[in-house]
């Protein structure tokens, strides 16, 4: 069988791309369809709500249970009843086997003052993440992860490439990459550096240990952030490995060829912040 013939494109232009503006967008506004998504519920009550956002916190520690080795990671999760103490997840616990009932509330002396049984908290835990929901009031949920891609992209001391749309996002919410490596967190002082050196971004890239991922919702930190950087680290790997194999060179995309909504609340090619909270119910 002959092979299939090939035939040349060609055009009368190069190919451009435009940014949306504010007539686009406000076209998009007046558009007959809305996009109806469910909200999270509000409480009057702050001790019902620490008992629901506790049952979604362990919910996301399950969902990382196929991206993180072991006891290795941990989320956190600012108190609603006393905002200066956090949830997190025990140490010694696989993220399969922790319920709601297992996290522990911790507070600004490193003290575990409520929670579950198993009491051990992992020292690196409280030394990274204290000092972020300190310096950080809009930061209400971190999350620190040793998955498999973003150790290995975090072992190269390169920027991210954005090779994809989703991964433009991280362009538009900014990074930092924290390129000094002095072994686990289990100075005060350390963890003081890293939150500094994040300042106002959403995600860090730690030298030789792996992502740290903030924001003001349990699941715009673990959906919109941790697991879509996880999958573009996932994607560029690949995308790193057909190049290599001379199957095609990868085309970069740049931050102007994707259109944001005006306020910066919304990636126009992707899913709302808010709706992270309707897709993690699954």
């Amino acid at each position: 069988m002959a092979p299939p013939a090939s035939t040349e494109i060609t055009t009368s232009s190069p190919l451009t791309f435009q940014a949306r503006d504010s007539t686009q967008e406000a076209s998009a506004q007046k558009a007959k369809v809305k996009m109806r998504i469910l909200k999270p519920p509000v409480f009057e009550d702050k001790m019902k709500e620490r008992g629901d956002l506790k049952g979604r916190l362990h919910i996301k520690d399950r969902q990382l249970l196929n991206s993180s080795p072991g006891v290795a990671g941990h989320i956190t999760l600012r108190d609603p009843v006393d905002p200066s103490t956090f949830w997190v997840n025990p140490f010694g616990l696989v993220f399969s086997q922790i319920k709601a009932s297992d996290l522990i509330l911790i507070n600004h002396a490193g003290e575990v003052i409520d929670g579950g049984p198993c009491r051990l908290l992992n020292a690196a835990a409280f030394m990274i993440h204290s000092a972020i929901l300190a310096a950080r009031p809009d930061v209400n949920c971190a999350a620190n992860s040793h998955s498999l891609h973003g150790r290995a992209f975090c072992t190269l001391g390169r920027p991210l490439d954005i090779i994809t749309q989703d991964a433009s996002a991280y362009e538009y919410y900014y990074y930092y990459y924290y390129k000094q490596y002095n072994g686990i967190v289990l100075a005060d002082e350390e963890g003081k550096n890293i939150a500094a050196a994040l300042g106002n971004n959403k995600m860090a890239l730690l030298q030789n240990h792996g992502l740290l991922i903030v924001g003001p919702t349990i699941e715009e930190t673990v959906k919109f952030h941790w697991m879509e950087a996880h999958d573009y680290k996932h994607s560029a790997d690949l995308a790193s490995a057909l190049e290599s194999a001379q199957l095609g060179q990868i085309i970069g995309c740049a931050m102007s060829h994707v259109a944001f909504s005006t306020s910066g609340d919304t990636v126009v090619h992707a899913a709302p912040r808010k709706s992270g909270w309707y897709l993690l119910r699954r």
